[in-house]
């Protein structure tokens, strides 16, 4: 026994260097082929151990014969003289595990990798090892337990890679498990295996994943479609070890969201892969059962994924979904799942979430008693349960052709999200103004606080358009400018309080604009767009903002309604409660909004050409969400981009197509000189005096408070101007920015024109 042990610990010594074995292939079956025991391993004693069966009337060849490496591990060499089956086959599972490893890694040895291949092979074919491995999965010892399923994904891998047919009893245990659940609890390795297995795939570098995952999914396409139905179909208070089926939900997710991720990134078509669509009010119905919060929080998490296309990220970095062609049953499927989301949250989803509860800790939710826990919310939970309702309702809306049916879904889904929002947010959103909801629930989260931001302008741009064909009449569009800021998705608001959260850092937007990992980009491109389209808008919401900026106990939005009122009538102020849309207060809170709309107090006059610039619109691509960026065409964009693109050839192809499209907003009147964003000496300052804020117009502010919003974020765009073109003038910007640079230049000249007018 202590002999054998030596010869198995001399082969894994060498196979982990990568070191290429001299012996018959056959010398090492004998050693890696695993004993098939009738007692637990756990308790066997070395002088319990059998042969190694399978081998038993073989030849069997004697340790000398294999060569020995002279170098043994200090903590080997303490070993115990006594080695027990249980050592023995953890580590012929090793063994095994790493000869595998080495093979589909590139830095080994091609000599070593052959002869690796050939003995894995003769494994496969000399003995029943798939069985061999499935009867350790449920064996008291948990560490046995483990290696034998972490062993057995990596060979059928290795069948996979190989072309090798997959043995018949691994598939019928596999069947025969799964369609018996939850009588047979051997279901949740097989769940485990099959993760692996996938995981392996997604890694593997080879160009033929597709067909690899094809030809796996194949024989378990029917049968995990029968383990859904029954897994979420269970009656979770009458069961009495939920252990198990937490067990189970939890490994099932997270197979679910592997097998998501291929049918987005590999273009695969099975039922497995769509089955989170095809029925997705199951997996919904889990956030409603009395589990424990972690459950609901990893299922909340896995559908906001998936309306983000983030499921599988981390293993798919090398492509994004943005640029994949269009899907159109890809978009079905999407739309199901938003639908289905919307109709949980109106049946009350969102109330069978325990906000108020142990916050998320990393390593468990349990402090010292020595430590304090600090108080408040799940954010994990606000931030998701936040991103479900937007998201979802940006998706419907795309394929929604009614303004009305749109206004009354927004109007009463981002009500009963405001108000589940209301008693976790301190200071109350009330005294801030709903549309300050995005700044405060992502603060924390700069991803997820910009796909709300984009998933929030989405609607916003989508209602606009709707809105110009359906209105006829100045009250509704006072009506309309209300409700964007009623229900917290005016898009020039949110963009304030971002900028107002940073401090007006322009090195933060930088960072966001280079970052990878986040939508940034698209977001600021778009709403650029928007802005030089609706700056009348932007600038007396800044005006607003100035004026009330010292009034804590004042709510922003509803304060600008009762700033317009007095004056042009010199009426009384609203009261907080009026900018929330009570009833009495209905026709007050349309006079702000229609004021806003229309600019009326100091609206700035623009040129007739930046006018005309201003009013060419064209509406986005049906896939708004899906672009990375949403440009209009561009007919002048190559012509415009030819200078930057032999200076920026080793930049990232994704960003340099996205910016180059957008170089139309803005049109081709505005001339390299123009571009420069190199600091002016003229002032930003408007030259009157009605302003809130009266400063030197030749000079800058030492204190950035003394001036106003529109000032600041002029200022902040002038900053990031000069960063991105230092940048890319050393060729150090990862994407060609020309387009971008554009745009900020041409609201820099809007402000311009706008404040000498004033």
């Amino acid at each position: 026994m202590n002999a054998f042990f030596d010869v198995l610990e001399q082969l894994y010594k060498k196979v982990l260097l990568g070191a290429t074995l001299e012996n018959e292939n056959h010398d090492y079956i004998f050693y890696l082929n695993p004993a098939s025991l009738d007692q637990d391993c756990s308790t066997t004693t070395s002088s319990e151990c059998p042969k190694p069966h399978g081998v038993q009337d073989k030849h069997q060849p004697s340790s000398a014969s294999l060569a020995t490496i002279s170098v043994v591990p200090v903590c080997l060499q303490k070993y115990s003289p006594k080695c027990s089956t249980r050592e023995i086959m953890l580590l012929q599972l090793t063994v095994i595990k790493v000869m595998i490893t080495r093979i589909l890694s590139v830095e080994t040895d091609f000599r070593a990798k052959e002869k690796y291949r050939d003995i894995i092979k003769i494994l496969l074919k000399s003995s029943d090892i798939d069985s061999k491995l499935t009867c350790m999965f449920q064996n008291s010892d948990k560490l046995l337990s483990h290696m034998a399923a972490k062993c057995l994904a990596l060979l059928l891998y290795f069948q996979l890679r190989e072309k090798i047919t997959f043995s018949n009893s691994w598939i019928a245990f596999c069947q025969k498990n799964l369609s018996e659940y939850p009588e047979n609890e051997k279901a949740v390795y097989c769940l485990w295996t099959l993760t692996v297995i996938i995981k392996e795939i997604f890694k593997d570098t080879c160009s033929q994943k597709t067909e690899i995952l094809k030809q796996f999914l194949t024989p378990f396409d029917t049968i995990f479609e029968v383990f859904y139905n029954t897994l979420f179909s269970q009656h979770f208070e009458s069961c009495q070890d939920t252990s198990k089926i937490i067990n189970s939900l939890v490994c099932s997710l997270e197979l679910l969201e592997l097998l998501i991720a291929s049918r987005i990134h590999l273009k695969l078509y099975f039922t497995c892969q769509r089955i989170l669509f095809l029925k997705p009010s199951r997996v919904l119905n889990v956030i409603t059962w009395p589990v424990q919060a972690f459950v609901k929080r990893k299922f909340i998490i896995f559908i906001k994924k998936c309306l983000l296309w983030k499921v599988g990220e981390d293993l798919f970095r090398g492509s994004s979904p943005a640029l994949m062609p269009p899907d159109r049953h890809l978009d079905i499927d999407m739309l199901a799942l938003a639908e289905a989301v919307l109709q949980a949250v109106d049946l009350g989803l969102l109330r069978t979430l325990s906000v108020c509860g142990k916050p998320p800790c990393f390593g468990g939710d349990e402090v010292l008693p020595t430590c304090e826990r600090v108080p408040g919310p799940d954010h994990v939970i606000l931030r998701a349960a936040s991103l479900l309702i937007i998201k979802s309702l940006e998706i419907k809306f795309q394929s929604c052709a009614s303004a009305n049916e749109m206004k009354v879904d927004l109007q009463s889904f981002m009500s009963e999200l405001l108000t589940f929002l209301k008693p976790h947010l301190q200071p109350s959103l009330q005294s801030h103004g709903p549309c300050e909801w995005i700044s405060r629930v992502f603060i924390e989260q700069d991803d997820d606080m910009l796909e709300a931001a984009r998933a929030s302008l989405g609607i916003y741009l989508k209602l606009t358009r709707q809105n110009k064909a359906s209105e006829s009449s100045t009250q509704e569009k006072e009506m309309w400018n209300h409700h964007t800021h009623e229900y917290g998705y005016n898009p020039h608001c949110i963009f304030l309080f971002l900028l107002k959260n940073i401090g007006f850092d322009s090195s933060v937007l930088l960072d966001f604009l280079i970052s990878s990992e986040t939508c940034f980009l698209e977001y600021f491109v778009r709403y650029l767009k928007l802005l030089q389209k609706d700056w009348a808008h932007f600038f007396t919401i800044c005006k607003y903002f100035d004026r009330t900026e010292s009034k804590d106990s004042i709510n922003i939005c509803g304060c600008v309604s009762s700033l317009v009122q007095d004056g042009n009538s010199n009426q009384t102020e609203l009261s907080p409660s009026t900018a929330l849309g009570s009833p009495r207060s209905a026709h007050a809170s349309v006079s702000w909004a229609s004021d806003i709309s229309s600019g009326c107090l100091s609206q700035p006059v623009m040129s007739k050409e930046t006018h005309a610039t201003l009013q060419a619109d064209s509406p986005p691509p049906r896939r708004a969400s899906r672009s990375l960026v949403d440009y209009d065409s561009s007919d002048d964009s190559e012509a415009e981009g030819t200078d930057q693109h032999s200076a920026n050839s080793k930049q990232t192809c994704l960003h340099q197509e996205v910016v180059t499209k957008s170089q139309d907003t803005v049109g081709a009147g505005v001339d390299k000189k123009q571009l420069s964003p190199e600091p002016q000496s003229r002032p930003l300052l408007p030259k009157q005096s009605n302003i809130p804020f009266s400063v030197d117009c030749d000079r800058v502010p030492d204190d950035v408070s003394e001036v106003g919003l529109s000032y600041r974020t002029l200022k902040c765009f002038e900053e990031l101007q000069g960063a991105i073109y230092r940048l890319q003038k050393k060729n150090l910007f990862p994407y060609n920015a020309t387009a971008l640079l554009k745009l900020l230049k041409h609201i820099e000249t809007i402000y311009n024109e706008s404040t000498n007018a004033l």
